[in-house]
């Protein structure tokens, strides 16, 4: 492991530490934006002395309202510099969502961009204790605010750029990172400084990270997978580029073999896009540096996992991993030696982290039989933000109960069959629906899909699914033959909605709730 990063013990010690031994090292490149360490720990330091000169004390919230760009990471820095709590929020969060996290929050800052000017204009900020708005490219069209407004660009540019060097104890909470609520209302998950820099020395150790690689973000910042590659690289000394256009696959390919990436990291649905609707296999052998890819941020069919071991090239190494946002990011891997033999397998957990399978009366239950996944470690959450009831409805003296039911192999590999809560009753069967999820993704017909129930007088649910075919020609017809040659009929689903896209959150995950939505409300025929 890289020798500075035992001294690391804050998160915005990463930054400060490579300013002072790479302050010449390319830290950040998005679209003609390149910038040192030193450059960008220069605005994070005029940031944080602003903040405090606005009387931004200790513990205070400061809300980052941004897309992937310089702007969030000087912000996230800057705000933890001023000993504030730095608050990522999903920048396509509507108006009455945005209330109501303000309510909870009462921030003293918000930190934005003229593209979100409307909206805060709208939601009034002022009534949520908001003193002032730091806003990048503010249109020319003045907004009215009743509080202070300032353009980023008059705080960032000027005036001191020393390390305030405030004393911040380890145990001090660093972010509040919010759930994307796809079961319910989201939840502020409050991670300390500990929670965040063990999390990412782990994840340096088992990716074997330095200052030579250079990764490639596609997924957003405010998402703790995307919080976690901006943190783990600016711990080694390393290179993000970021690319906020992957609707447009072929141009972040380009980029990467340009910028010589050698990182590259998604979600399901991110490699199912590569797949089936990139270039990827013609870019193979460019991308001569590649050396790894990683995956997380939900279950990925063993068929996808295949197809990438197939595509990508033969020196590229692939990480599956699990987590959660309560975990700071990251919980196991399967080390890719074993990713054939353990091809459904959540892998082991990572350094610091201990998973174990607990019965309902929190008992460990023996190697194959199923629980539900705890995990303990100096990487788990202080609780969720203003909600003791649900925190304590997760955290106990076994540690943080995930909601994942699952199992453990007799070599300490651990799997997950699906959610606690996703359970159905189907005429008298228990179902998980990831199971059928892989069943359908096996047959090759499809790039993605979601299976649910709907609630049924007879059944109590009915199984129903929405689905991305491969190809124009697979019919509905075609997956029901496929489900039938490999389920008895109470798990095949009486009914699959063909659609081009399934809808998805910003951080590209299936929004399962909206998938539900479109099925309940498609055109009746």
């Amino acid at each position: 492991m890289n020798s500075n990063l035992g001294t690391q013990t804050l998160t915005h010690s990463f930054l400060e530490t490579n300013a002072k031994l790479r302050p010449d090292k390319l830290a950040f490149i998005h679209d003609e934006v390149r910038l040192t360490y030193e450059q960008v720990n220069s605005m994070a330091n005029r940031l944080a002395l602003w903040l405090l000169n606005q009387g931004v004390g200790a513990g205070d919230r400061i809300v980052l309202i941004l897309e992937n760009s310089i702007e969030y990471v000087a912000g996230y820095y800057g705000a933890l510099k001023a000993g504030g709590i730095a608050i990522p929020l999903n920048y396509d969060i509507r108006s009455y969502s945005l209330q109501n996290v303000l309510e909870e929050l009462q921030p003293k800052v918000i930190i934005s961009s003229g593209r979100f000017e409307q909206l805060l204009q709208h939601i009034k900020p002022e009534v949520f204790g908001v003193h002032m708005l730091l806003i990048k490219d503010r249109s020319p069209a003045r907004q009215l605010f009743r509080c202070t407004v300032i353009e980023w660009d008059d705080v960032v540019h000027q005036g001191q750029d020393l390390d305030p060097g405030l004393s911040i104890e380890e145990t001090a909470l660093a972010s509040i990172i919010y759930t994307s609520g796809s079961t319910g209302k989201p939840k502020g998950v409050m991670l300390s400084h500990r929670n965040i820099v063990s999390n990412t020395f782990s994840i340096v150790q088992y990716l074997n990270l330095v200052e030579s690689d250079i990764q490639m973000v596609v997924l957003p910042f405010f998402y703790v997978m995307g919080k976690s590659l901006l943190n783990t690289h600016f711990a080694v000394g390393g290179t993000v580029v970021v690319n906020n256009r992957f609707a447009y696959p072929a141009c972040v390919l380009q980029q990467m073999v340009k910028e010589r990436v050698t990182g590259f990291s998604g979600v399901p649905s991110t490699y199912a896009y590569l797949l089936h609707r990139s270039p990827l296999l013609a870019y193979r052998d460019q991308l001569e540096s590649l050396r790894y890819c990683t995956q997380a941020g939900g279950h990925m069919p063993s068929q996808l996992k295949e197809k990438l071991l197939e595509v990508l090239p033969s020196h590229t190494k692939l990480y599956i991993m699990y987590g959660a946002t309560e975990a700071a990011a990251r919980l196991s891997y399967v080390e890719p030696e074993q990713l054939r033999s353990k091809i459904d397998s959540i892998g082991r957990q990572i350094p610091g982290v201990t998973l174990k399978i607990l019965d309902e009366k929190g008992t460990a239950v023996p190697c194959g039989q199923w629980g539900e996944l705890v995990a303990c470690g100096p990487n788990i959450m202080l609780g969720y933000w203003m909600d003791e009831a649900g925190t304590s409805s997760v955290l106990d003296e076994n540690g943080y109960h995930t909601g994942d039911m699952g199992y453990e192999d007799e070599d300490g590999y651990f799997y997950v069959i699906g959610r606690k809560d996703d359970l159905l009753k189907v005429g008298g069967h228990r179902i998980y629906p990831q199971e059928i999820e892989d069943a359908m993704m096996g047959s090759g017909l499809l790039v993605e899909v979601a299976v649910f129930g709907v609630e049924d007088g007879l059944l109590g649910h009915r199984l129903v699914a929405i689905a991305v075919p491969s190809n124009g020609k697979t019919t509905e017809r075609d997956i029901l033959a496929h489900c039938f040659s490999m389920f008895p009929r109470h798990k095949v689903p009486s009914e699959i909605m063909l659609v081009d896209s399934l809808p998805k959150n910003l951080n590209g995950k299936i929004n399962r709730a909206g998938c539900k939505e479109l099925f309940m409300h498609q055109p009746s025929m």
